[in-house]
């Protein structure tokens, strides 16, 4: 029988209601960013997705980093091998921890992008990232993507294809739907790590999501961190509603 300090498990570490919500900095410049992380004291992980990137770029992941929040750099990569190697690379070396690449760009431009994540990271001291591989988008409906893509394989079974595909080429992660998360975790026991947008508190509005899911629900299921936007940083107390979705996490 193996020695009890050298025993290897997979189960998931606990994690503080905290450490498992990321805050979407869904704003238009980096001081209305940087306003609403400042506003929820309690807050360790903001994402940075494409509409603050492009109006803030790099500078913007900095200032965070240095007020000691971890980033998710949501750009959703899709492009060549080469390309998408470049681009994580140095996202890595920007300090994002999490870093979303699409599924559907292959294998063979995500395994580039593993390694050049790691090596980014590498460069400057840093502890390699987290890529996630995007499957399906939380806003497709089922008939609507069968329908406009002219993808025959229901929604669940494509999102399972393709995090087996990321998985297979070396990445650690992916961003799914709640809905998928259980089947999910099911092929992918931890480390691996499951992100999922479309949460909704209890008596939040859906906006444009779809296959949403409330906080404790999708943890239950086997989400590892939850992304959560409007009904935080749309609550006349932001501060308030995080601890609110933090007290449902329990």
């Amino acid at each position: 029988m193996a020695d009890a300090e050298h025993t290897v498990t997979t189960a998931e570490p606990t994690l503080a209601p905290a450490e498992r919500i990321i805050l979407a900095l869904d704003r238009p410049d980096a001081d209305a960013a940087l306003a609403l992380a400042a506003a929820v004291p309690e807050l360790r992980w903001v994402k940075v997705g494409l509409e603050l990137f492009t109006a803030a770029g790099p500078a913007v992941v900095r200032e965070l980093r240095q007020r000691r929040l971890r980033v998710f750099l949501d750009l959703k990569f899709h492009d060549i091998p080469a390309t998408m190697a470049g681009a994580c690379r140095s996202a890595a070396r920007l300090g994002a921890e999490l870093i979303t690449v699409h599924a559907c760009a292959g294998s063979e431009a995500l395994a580039a992008a593993q390694a050049a994540a790691e090596e980014g990271a590498a460069e400057e001291g840093l502890p390699p990232p987290t890529l996630l591989a995007v499957t399906v988008l939380t806003s497709w409906e089922p008939d609507r993507f069968r329908r406009e893509l002219a993808v025959e394989t229901p929604v669940e079974a494509y999102a399972g294809q393709l995090a087996q595909l990321a998985a297979a080429a070396g990445v650690t992660g992916a961003v799914c739907s709640p809905h998928e998360v259980a089947r999910l975790r099911a092929a992918h026991p931890w480390p691996f790590t499951l992100v999922t947008p479309g949460i909704r508190p209890a008596g939040s509005d859906r906006a444009d999501q779809r296959r949403v899911m409330a906080p404790a629900e999708a943890v239950a299921a086997g989400a590892t961190q939850l992304v959560i936007g409007r009904p935080i940083s749309g609550a006349t107390d932001p501060a308030a509603a995080f601890a609110a979705c933090c007290a449902e996490l329990g």
